[in-house]
């Protein structure tokens, strides 16, 4: 995630194509802690965070809130559910950040497909500059706005029999702390950008999933007492955790490199280049993004439910329609939304991929450098071979993500335990991505200090 000047640039959140790291995690974090200037930055961090965790529980003044049927609402509403694992659990305090940075998240893959749709657009952002991403900011915000106010009026039509009755001045007073809530989260991420280290947003969706951690084993903790689950599953469930934790750091920072020959140059008495570098593309291009684009898409039917009244025609007709997207494999209905979840992770792959990497732009870089891969003649044998490389890549990067998200569903139905979905599944390869990536930036740091001694 790229939240630079204020603007999120989800194709390149996680993404990147040399993931390799060259310290290992205590090496990286004492180096850092050495530095002045990065120990500040982490401090920052760390500020931000319990700012972060202090404003999850401000809660918003709805009277007369039905605290167990409001758990139970969200627990068996997929996307109500998502919103309040990723958000530290804000939603469920009817806090002031219940919306957490959902608008913003959906606003920028919105303006991101609209970018890549329309050429005008497409044209401005790669030839305007710093003018024409600052313009895109500004839509960007002005449709996060809409979306608050969208998306605040559909939760409280959602938890209508949680929150009981309220006024209308009541709904307009919640919407406003909502939106207020929901921009103070995106201003906390400019700041974090600017002044900590890292993505600011995807900083803040580590915090908010990590804020929920104790709460998780708490709930692992009374399964375990009140004989819900066994110890035998309970390590079976550790046993998967580090398993996974394993898979997503392998597959993050695996490569496909391809060799890079230089032409020898004459300049003079000295034969300058030669030399054989290499061409990484990693196994995962573009990150978690195609998660969060197909968790976007498939909760549109549930949200366009939660703006009908209970019990209508349409309200029935919508929540039918996300029965048959949603992933569920105790239903007939759920295998269909599995289905449908894995085919949107392999689309939305492939379409961020294209997005991100222009196989014509490195194929006609390496020719005016005078470079080639060994093999592989320069244009279009270059060009095909780049496509075919992507393509297998990508594949490999689709399945992978597919069997990660497709675990949160299946595990729990082995192992029985109170929140499972938060442990493992998409949240760990979030959560696994997140921390990679802060640690490739110090590194950056780091090794760019020592450049410059």
């Amino acid at each position: 995630m790229s939240l630079g000047g204020g603007s999120w640039n989800p194709a390149a959140a996680g993404s990147g194509t040399d993931k390799s790291l060259k310290f290992g995690l205590a090496d990286t974090f004492r180096l850092a802690w050495a530095d002045p200037d990065l120990q500040t930055r982490i401090k920052y961090v760390l500020f931000i965070f319990a700012i972060y965790s202090l404003c999850t529980n401000i809660r918003v003044p709805i009277p007369n809130v039905d605290a167990a049927s409001l758990t139970k609402a969200i627990a068996e509403n997929p996307i109500l559910n998502m919103m309040n694992l990723f958000g530290g659990r804000a939603l469920q305090k009817m806090s002031i950040l219940a919306l957490g940075l959902n608008p913003y998240i959906t606003a920028s893959i919105i303006m991101q497909i609209m970018s890549a749709a329309n050429p005008a657009w497409k044209a401005e952002l790669r030839e305007g500059g710093e003018f024409a991403r600052r313009k895109q900011n500004q839509r960007t915000r002005a449709l996060t706005l809409l979306l608050c106010v969208g998306q605040g009026w559909g939760l409280i039509s959602a938890l209508q029999t949680s929150l009981g009755s309220l006024p209308m001045t009541s709904v307009i007073t919640t919407i406003l702390f909502w939106t207020a809530g929901s921009m103070f989260l995106l201003w906390l991420g400019e700041q974090l950008t600017e002044r900590g280290i890292g993505n600011g947003t995807s900083m803040l969706i580590f915090a908010g999933i990590v804020i929920a951690f104790p709460y998780m084993f708490h709930a692992i903790y009374d399964a375990l007492t009140n004989g819900t689950v066994t110890w035998w599953q309970v390590l079976l469930f550790f046993a998967l955790f580090l398993g996974t934790t394993w898979g997503v750091v392998y597959f993050t920072i695996a490569q496909r490199r391809i060799p890079i020959q230089h032409m020898r140059r004459q300049v003079g008495t000295k034969v300058l280049g030669g030399q054989t570098s290499y061409l990484p593309f990693s196994v995962m291009m573009v990150g978690v993004i195609p998660i969060i684009f197909a968790y976007a898409l498939l909760g549109l039917p549930g949200q366009l439910a939660m703006f009908q009244p209970a019990g209508t025609g349409w309200h029935n007709f919508w929540q039918s329609v996300s029965k048959y997207l949603y992933p569920d494999f105790t239903t007939p209905q759920g295998y269909i939304g599995a289905i449908t979840f894995t085919a949107l992770l392999f689309f939305f792959s492939y379409f961020m991929t294209a997005i991100q990497f222009n196989v014509d732009d490195i194929t006609d870089n390496l020719k005016r450098g005078g470079s080639f891969i060994p093999g592989v003649r320069p244009g279009k044998q270059t060009k095909e071979f780049l496509d075919g490389v992507i393509t297998r890549v990508t594949v490999v990067g689709a399945a992978f993500l597919s069997i990660v998200a497709l675990s949160t569903y299946l595990v729990p139905l082995i192992i029985p335990i109170a929140g499972l979905t938060m442990l493992l599944g998409t949240s760990l390869l979030i959560m696994v991505s997140v921390a990679l990536e802060l640690m490739r930036q110090i590194e950056a740091n780091l090794m760019m200090k020592q450049y410059g001694q």
